[in-house]
């Protein structure tokens, strides 16, 4: 991720590259001096301080940013990068595991999540009449949506346009939902699936929203194969 972002790449396009492309160049100190130098108060200046600390505590050398991938044409974030589709990537700091390795650098890590929030934004601010597919996702997943739905209304509200609509959210889980229909709206507070987060918080944000509870991994290979099948019964 230090080494994505000198090229202006957040945390799922920076980790995308280094596995379809087997790592990344290095950039030679004297050009990272200089530019640091010649650009002072740049929106890469704290990325730059950042990648030389990395190299500087590790003596890095250039053949430490090569990493052998067998498997890359299985990653979602290489097939991501390789064809040009924004994948998102927001880490927490403290709960995930990355967060115990000895290189680890808040301000990279901050730096990459919300360069890729802004990206999430804009997605959202072109939701209109689109689809939210939301999967295994209790709290990360609709937590975002929500602060970057937000974010669009607030800017969209200010320039008098209208709020995102027209678009249906559809949220899939192990849980049976608490046993509510959602797609009716949010039960009352009396009722024990009015607390399941991830479904009240998608319900809030407009459009029609509906729950399906499933098999994660069982959605995914289904959904998987019926894009498959559409696409086949089209040619």
């Amino acid at each position: 991720m230090a080494r994505g972002a000198l090229d202006g790449q957040g945390y799922g396009s920076a980790l995308g590259r280094w596995i379809a492309e087997d790592g990344m160049d290095p950039i030679p100190m004297e050009i990272l001096e200089a530019d640091l130098r010649t650009d002072l108060l740049g929106p890469l200046t704290g990325a730059r301080h950042d990648y030389r600390a990395l190299c500087q505590r590790y003596e890095d050398a250039p053949e430490k940013h090569r990493m052998q991938h067998p498997w890359k044409a299985s990653s979602i974030l290489a097939q991501a990068y390789q064809h040009q589709l924004p994948f998102s990537v927001h880490p927490g700091i403290g709960y995930d595991i990355i967060t115990n390795h000895p290189s680890f650098m808040g301000s990279v890590v901050g730096r990459a999540a919300s360069w890729d929030f802004d990206r999430f934004c804009e997605a959202v601010d072109g939701l209109d009449g689109g689809v939210v597919l939301s999967i295994g996702s209790a709290i990360m997943g609709p937590q975002v949506f929500e602060k970057s739905l937000s974010c669009v209304h607030n800017v969209r509200f200010q320039r008098r346009e209208k709020a995102v609509q027209g678009h249906q959210i559809y949220v899939v889980d192990l849980q049976d939902g608490g046993g509510w229909d959602w797609a009716q709206g949010e039960p009352p507070k009396d009722n024990p699936a009015y607390y399941l987060r991830f479904c009240k918080s998608y319900s809030r944000m407009g459009g029609a929203m509906q729950y399906v509870c499933c098999d994660n991994v069982r959605f995914v290979h289904h959904l998987l194969h019926a894009i498959q099948s559409h696409e086949n019964s089209s040619d």
